[in-house]
Order: structure tokens, then sequence, then C-alpha cells
């Protein structure tokens, strides 16, 4: 595989320049260099890929379920057998590193594999009618042309769990990824095509979004929008969406807290913790990072996080010993930097990292960082970071530590760690998150839904709910006398 590679748009079937010929940039966040290119799609390509779809939908609503679940699990087949090929691309282009890049791909497998199984198991209801000549059922039908606009930071699982849901219920969808994940989402594109997608059903548009989303949401051929990404755009696409009446589903990133109650052992947490906030150097919207630590545990589990995270490799993701590669672009880098200036100036006190490392000339690298000394009422408590930031606080209370949890717009995932049964129901129950994780990590796996609440989002991805996102409900009264 050459590193400078360009990708075209995917419209109907084919790969085609976009017509306004203009592309953009992918630069190597490990190198600064630039590695690839990509289409910048305008508005006539968009009106394009929007007609492709229309096209498409009576065509592949038509498919039955048990064909468009063999098209759906010949594809998750062709991904892992590209799985490294796939993997080292997301290295090149997001800086992921590569045991990790292997590990989305292999989750992004997972989540078309079940779809597969969940285009056939789209049920409805038949109740007894009124009379003894009459049934009452509930259909659920595709709902026509979707959309999806994804983030860069799981370029491969993001577009996966839009795609496979909108397939799996019998929708054609238009896909704008990142533009750092363009690549990547060509080579998942072309996995679906070789397993025997018809033209139309996935259409594939690159670049900058301001065309491409605003020509989409003006459509009334697009009836539903899928976005993963930042609160501000999120807002912006469900204003573009009202005027339509479109469906949407937001999942708009976090702010999870980790809560270590007074009988969960601290060097244990601090150790599954160290990969759960760093992978993907803590750009991953479900990442721990306000820890909310017993005050009984506080030092040790400083020391403990402190004595793991020193353990870790920073470096090129090509690497298969490094843990943590670089920070998507220089503009995330600074705001990383920012934020951890801020947070010092604000009283925090860091105790690890905390700066660019000092051995990497080149590249968004930033180390990983934990800030002690944390108060509630600082920016980065209230502000997702986005980055390797850990931000240790402590606790006396329940009532007290679930309250501080909940004081915060986001509300996706949060960890509770506990060998109490009673703590855990009592914090599950009162933390407001669509994900809880008690001692574990894990708030994405295929078979269960994964959304958010409050500023972080509505509408779920994943498990037996995702599917229903690109649904109608059909009441059918049946009479028959």
């Amino acid at each position: 595989m050459t590193d400078r590679v360009h990708v075209n748009l995917f419209i109907n079937g084919r790969w085609v320049k976009a017509g306004n010929g203009e592309k953009i940039e992918i630069v190597n966040p490990a190198t600064e260099e630039v590695v690839a290119t990509a289409c910048q799609a305008g508005r006539v390509d968009t009106e394009m890929a929007i007609d492709a779809a229309k096209q498409a939908f009576p065509v592949w609503r038509s498919v039955t379920p048990w064909e468009r679940s063999k098209i759906l699990r010949k594809t998750a087949s062709l991904l892992g057998e590209r799985a490294t090929e796939i993997a080292r691309r997301v290295v090149l282009d997001c800086g992921k590193p590569i045991t990790q890049s292997l590990g989305e791909v292999k989750s992004a497998g997972e989540i078309i594999d079940w779809f597969a199984d969940e285009a056939r198991r789209i049920y409805g209801e038949v109740l007894p009618g009124r009379n003894l000549h009459n049934r009452l059922h509930t259909l659920y039908e595709p709902i026509g042309v979707a959309a999806g606009f994804t983030a860069f930071n799981f370029p491969i699982v993001l577009l996966s769990r839009k795609i496979a849901a909108a397939l799996a219920a019998g929708c054609p969808i238009i896909c704008r990824p990142a533009e750092e994940g363009s690549v990547c989402a060509a080579e998942l594109v072309k996995c679906f095509v070789d397993a025997g997608i018809p033209a139309g059903v996935i259409n594939l548009l690159t670049g900058k979004p301001e065309e491409i989303s605003d020509t989409i949401l003006a459509s009334p051929v697009v009836r539903k929008i899928s976005f993963t990404g930042s609160v501000p755009v999120g807002q912006r696409l469900i204003r573009g969406a009202a005027d339509t009446v479109k469906r949407v589903t937001m999942e708009l990133g976090g702010h999870a807290p980790v809560i270590v109650h007074a009988d969960a052992d601290p060097e244990k947490v601090a150790s599954g913790a160290v990969f759960a906030k760093f992978r993907n150097n803590g750009q991953v919207c479900v990442s721990p990072t306000r820890f909310f630590v017993h005050r009984s545990h506080g030092e040790r589990f400083t020391r403990a996080l402190i004595d793991a995270t020193a353990k870790l490799k920073i470096g090129d993701g090509n690497d298969p010993e490094v843990d943590i590669g670089p920070l998507i672009n220089r503009r995330r880098l600074e705001a990383v930097e920012q934020m951890v200036e801020k947070t010092v100036a604000e009283g925090g006190f860091v105790v690890f990292g905390g700066k660019r490392p000092e051995h990497l000339k080149k590249g968004f690298f930033f180390e990983p960082t934990i800030i002690t000394d944390i108060t509630d009422d600082m920016t980065v408590m209230r502000r997702e970071p986005f980055g390797p930031l850990a931000l240790i606080t402590s606790f006396s209370s329940l009532e007290e530590v679930v309250e501080r949890a909940n004081a915060v717009d986001y509300g996706l995932a949060s960890y509770v760690f506990t060998n109490s049964l009673q703590f855990a129901h009592q914090t599950v129950s009162a933390l407001k998150a669509g994900i809880v994780t008690v001692n574990g990590w894990s708030g994405s796996l295929a078979e269960m839904p994964f959304g958010g609440v409050k500023y972080s989002g509505y509408g779920r991805e994943g498990g037996s709910q995702g599917i229903f996102e690109y649904l109608d409900v059909k009441f059918f009264n049946l009479n028959f006398d």
C-alpha cells in the first residue's frame, strides 16, 4: 500500500471526481506530512448523490431481509480479511496505534455482522381487534434516504454503525466522513461494494462539510440524519433538519465521570483506567475523564495511576509497542495545551505529563496528563477536554458524588467501581447518562444501544434499538367482514 493515495467520490455505484475539481489534503498527524488527497464534494455532487439514493430506495427496500442480511454478512467477512491493510490506513491518517486500529476494525465487523441479523428481526405486532372481524397490526417500514456524518476518532466504527443500521432497515445512505477519515471510509465502502450492494444504496461524499451538509439538510428527499461529533455542529444540524422535518440521531460527546467508592480497590481501578483513559490519546467520546475518588483512596489511586501511566510508550502508531499516538491535528494539540495551562492557572496541579514530549520533534503529540487538586468550578470540569487529561478529585458520600457527577451538560458514559451491589444499583439509578459500566470500562458493544442524554444527544446506535432509528411505524387496521 502506497502512502500517498487519492480518494474519489462514490456516487451511484461509480468512483467519480468532484465536479468542481477541488481536493483536500490529509496529513499524517505523527509526521505532519501529506499522505493522501480526497475530492472536495460540492453542491452538484451532493445533489447527484441524493438523486442516486432516491432512485435506489425502491430497489433496496424491495430486497428481502434475508438477502440484505447476506450482503451485510459478506461485508463483515471482507472487512475481516482486509483488517490489517485498513488498520494501517487508520494509523496513517488518524494516528491511532496499530493495535487499537486493528481493534477498531474488528469492532466494526462485529457491528455489521450484528445488523446482518437485525435485518431479519424487524418484528411487528398483531393485536386482537375491537370485534371478531378486526385485527390490529403494527408494521415497520424503512424511513427512506438517510445521511450519516461522522467524526475522525473512529473512522471505521462510526461509519459502520450508520451504514449497517440503515442498510439493514432497507434505507440507502449518503455518507460524509471527517476529512481525516476519508481514505478509511473509502476502504469500508469498497467492502460493501464488493459484497454486492446495488448502485446508489451507498454514496460517499468527502471534503469539508459546508456545501455537503447544507444541501442534504435542504433536501426533502433525505428523511434521516445521523451525526457523531461536537455539540455546536450537532445543534446546527438539528436546526437545519427542522425545516424538512427529518428524523435525527445525535451523538455529541461526553465528559465521563469515574466514581471509585470506598470499598473498591484503588490500585486495580487505576491499572484498568490507564488504557481506558489514554487510548486514542483521549480522543474518545466515552473516555473516562473526571475521576471522583473516595477521600480514603485519593493518594493510593493517584500514585497507582501515575505508575501505570509512566509505563506507556508514546510515538508513531506504526510501532506495535506504542500505546499513545498523536492528537489528530495542530488545532487539537493547541486546544489541549491551552486547557492544561488554564487548569493550572485555576489551581490544578500537574502530577504527570502536561506538555509536548521533548523527544518527538514532529507530530501533534501530547503527553498523557494527570492533574490533581481539581475543583468542580474549573473550566476543564465543565468542558469536554477530548484529549489525554485525567482529572482527579475526591468525594465523601454517595449523595455528594452523584450530584457532582451529574452537574455537567453531558450525559453519555459513566463508570462506577464498588464491591457493593447496593452501591452499584443506587449509583446507576442516580447517574444521568445513557451508558453506565460497573467495575469495567466497556461502554460500547455491537449488541447494546449506544447514546446519551442531555447535551450528549438523543437516539441510539447499536443493539436491537439501533435499527428502529431508520424505520417508520405504521398502524394497519384490518377489517375482513
